[in-house]
């Protein structure tokens, strides 16, 4: 968002925060209902935000500053590409190690799952999938509405909220969990925070895509979705608060634990830009 625009009034905060969300729901409800009908659950979820959360944020922000998407943190800069990769690279590396390290220490194991054809052709496939429902996921959660209260409400006051709408997001999933939610919501604050450090989406885009694309590749649910692309499954020897049970691995303490590692990642990596 463009750092000359004026704050506005709280009526103002409230209509352009109001119609941003009705946009944006309509906008999930209209294209969910053609496209199930069409495509599976994880691609009508996916595409359906992405398509919903750039027609509102591109009419916000058109109709009240006059702008454009890209001034919402999609600017492509010298340092957006970097921002990408490394927020990917740290989240899929903390995928990674909290799916490895049970596998090495003996308490998960691979399964071969039958059925399964084509599997890294399928694997490219869901990847582009979940690369469109990371950005639409970030377009809508910390898009103009979002920033937009950045502005006017400060951080603290901003970041939780929208977390906290993040994870309720995702309490209808399948195989949903307290849990699972309470991390979702924790990764929804990481996600406001790495929007924060860098003024752009591109860090949290990167960092949504890369943990959502590792766990497919270890076989395992992704908030409560199941893939099976690679045709091999994750089998836990352990409990459910560990391995996540259906909800997959962000239902487990594994997750609330390297989400603390990530934040203080963002923070060491990032030093925080003070204007948009």
């Amino acid at each position: 968002m463009t750092p000359a625009a004026p704050v506005p009034d709280k009526l103002g905060v409230a209509l352009r925060v109001g119609l941003f969300v009705i946009i944006g729901w309509i906008g999930m409800v209209i294209f969910a209902w053609v496209m199930f009908p069409l495509a599976g659950l994880l691609v009508t979820s996916a595409l359906s935000t992405f398509a919903a959360a750039a027609i509102a944020n591109a009419i916000t922000v058109r109709i009240y500053e006059r702008g454009r998407l890209s001034d919402l943190g999609l600017g492509w800069t010298a340092l957006s590409l970097r921002e990408f990769l490394i927020g990917t690279g740290i989240a899929a590396a903390a995928a990674a190690l909290i799916l490895g390290g049970p596998l090495i220490a003996g308490f998960a194991r691979f399964e071969r799952i039958p059925g399964v054809e084509h599997p890294w052709s399928s694997f490219l496939f869901v990847s582009l999938v979940l690369l469109f429902g990371a950005v639409g996921e970030e377009m809508m959660f910390h898009g103009y509405a979002f920033q937009l209260l950045i502005r006017v409400l400060g951080a603290f006051a901003t970041i939780l909220p929208a977390a906290i709408l993040f994870g309720a997001a995702h309490a209808g999933n399948q195989n949903a969990t307290l849990l699972g939610v309470i991390n979702t919501v924790l990764w929804g604050v990481l996600l406001g925070y790495a929007y924060l450090r860098t003024r752009a989406l591109w860090l949290p885009i990167g960092m949504h895509f890369g943990w959502n694309v590792t766990l497919p590749l270890f076989g395992v649910n992704l908030s409560g979705f199941t893939m099976g692309v690679t045709g091999y499954g994750l089998h836990w020897r352990a409990g459910d608060l560990w391995s996540g049970g259906g909800y997959g691995p962000e239902g487990s303490l594994l997750t609330t634990g390297i989400v603390v590692v990530l934040f203080f990642a963002v923070q060491r990596l990032f030093p925080e830009r003070l204007t948009d």
